[in-house]
């Protein structure tokens, strides 16, 4: 039996008692580009999980990304914050090391720098260089030195004229009559 207007009227839903406040459970997600600062992607869920898959979605395609809680009022309250743009050039730089047959970066390089495997790579790099630059010059003095010696070795020989011009090894022309061709 369905209640009356009336009686539907009379009845009251007992109240809860929790937090009625607003969005307190919201998070935000914002991201940023250096190519487009006008135009940042705001992303607001109740879903923690959402949010942070957001987050790492969005720093893998090289944003600057803010991770923020809502405290009510609309205050903002900042979790994390990730740079996109280094974690992409980290990532960068690692297989950089590995193509280049570089060593892999230590793990007691650096360990708390966000930069550390780009640091690895320029200085492993320049270390490359100056082998490179050193066998060179290595190759370059070993070539003036062997031809110094070649030099010294043929001295006698080279300020001598040519065993040709000499009288006592000259040939005397041989006349042949046009028949004997």
């Amino acid at each position: 039996m369905s209640p009356t207007p009336k009686q539907a009227r009379q009845h009251r839903r007992k109240a809860v008692p929790t937090d009625r406040t607003k969005n307190v459970t919201l998070w935000r997600v914002e991201a940023s580009w250096d190519h487009r600062p006008d135009a940042p992607v705001v992303i607001r869920t109740s879903d923690r999980k959402r949010a942070r898959r957001k987050l790492t979605e969005l720093a893998d395609k090289g944003a600057y990304v803010i991770f923020q809680e809502h405290e009510g009022w609309d205050r903002w309250r900042t979790v994390r914050e990730v740079d996109g743009a280094a974690l992409l050039a980290e990532r960068d730089a690692e297989q950089q090391l590995a193509a280049a047959g570089h060593p892999p970066t230590p793990p007691a390089y650096r360990p708390d720098t966000d930069d550390r495997h780009r640091t690895w790579l320029a200085r492993m790099d320049a270390r490359a260089e100056a082998d490179r630059r050193a066998a060179e010059q290595a190759e370059q003095g070993a070539r003036r030195r062997r031809l110094a010696a070649e030099a010294a070795r043929d001295a006698r020989a080279l300020m001598s004229p040519p065993a040709i011009v000499r009288p006592e090894n000259r040939q005397r022309a041989r006349h042949i009559t046009g028949a004997q061709r």
